[in-house]
């Protein structure tokens, strides 16, 4: 199922300007778009939506989540590298969480 940039704005409660923006910025960089050049989400691009959000909420920058994004696409060779990242992003906030 496909969804209109309204659509996902109503599910995901972000503002479709910053659904543009997320999508400029890299984070989104694989949604399709119609002939006519309206934007089709899929399933996927809503998980990947909830990830980016999950990030951004921990303080992640915007450059960050884009690197972890790319790092992402490259596949299951980049994981521990993925991993690296978040320990070290946990490590910069000063969080007392023991795993």
């Amino acid at each position: 199922m496909n969804y209109t940039i309204k659509q996902v704005s109503e599910k995901t409660h972000l503002k479709p300007h910053v659904l543009r923006y997320y999508e400029r910025e890299g984070l989104l960089p694989f949604v399709d778009r119609s002939e006519s050049g309206i934007r089709r989400y899929s399933e996927e691009d809503l998980e990947w939506l909830s990830l980016i959000c999950c990030l951004k909420n921990t303080g992640m920058a915007i450059k960050q989540i884009r690197e972890f994004v790319e790092l992402s696409l490259q596949g299951k060779e980049t994981l521990k590298e993925r991993c690296s990242m978040l320990i070290a992003h946990k490590g910069s906030r000063g969080s007392d969480c023991r795993t």
